[in-house]
Parts: structure tokens; sequence; C-alpha cells
């Protein structure tokens, strides 16, 4: 489809992200679980940040979809491929702090937004590593 409508970029952004949140409830499971700390554990965690930038990278993406200039620069108009690559960028920056300012959240809603994914994206390696200390101290 070269021009989807609205209505399929939003139903496709929201099953993605009803997706990415059953797999990452499933990931989370086995990476906090109980049990030994092993390197899968690890690797589980990782894929879990970055299905965490991933969902938001979407939300970024339903929210441009209603309000196109919910982020500055307007990024709508371009290439569907080139916009989901410059959300991610976004949603990364976002999470893990960087804040260059190229991509900037002008609506309430994307400032809201943005904020949660950063207080996530600090407090869920502090919560990590935190967790399989634990697990790995229980192990000895």
């Amino acid at each position: 489809m070269k021009n989807p409508t609205q209505f399929n970029i939003l139903l496709g952004a929201s099953c993605s992200v009803i997706f990415m949140a059953a797999l990452g409830m499933a990931v989370w499971g086995a990476v906090f679980g109980s049990g030994r700390v092993t390197h899968h554990r690890i690797q589980g965690a990782i894929v879990l940040y970055l299905l965490i930038a991933l969902a938001f990278a979407t939300l970024y993406k339903i929210l441009i979809t209603l309000i196109p200039d919910a982020i500055f620069p307007a990024i709508v108009g371009i290439d569907r491929i080139v916009v989901g690559s410059h959300l991610v960028y976004f949603s990364l920056v976002t999470l893990t702090s960087t804040g260059y300012g190229d991509i900037v959240p002008l609506h309430p809603i994307a400032r809201s937004l943005a904020n949660l994914e950063s207080v996530i994206g600090q407090l869920y390696p502090a919560t990590l590593l935190v967790r399989i200390m634990t697990l790995h101290l229980n192990d000895t």
C-alpha cells in the first residue's frame, strides 16, 4: 500500500504496541523470575530495554499520526521508513537520556510520553542491576 490511510496507520501501530507489550511481559517473566543468573537472562534484559524503546517509538508514531505537529521538526510528510527510523532514534535518545535536542516533543502529550520514557530509561537499568545481583547472591 503506497499511501495508507490514517486508520490503517493507527491500526497497525496499535497492534504493534499490543504485540510488544505481550512479548515484553513474557520476557519480563523470564528475566526477573527466580532461578540462576545466566547470560540468557542478561540478553533478555537487553532485549526488554530495546523493546521499551520500540514500543515508545510506536506510541510516538500514533501520536504524530493524530497530531502531526506534536514533535519538531515535523517528520510526518516524509517517507514512512525515514519516519520510523527518526522515531526509533528519538525514542533511544530519550530512553537513554542523551537528549541531543535535534528532535523535540512540543505537544503536552508528546512531552509526557518523553518524560515517562526517560524515567523508565533511568529506573530500568537500576532495577535490573539490583535484581540480577539479588539473584546472583541467592545462588551463592
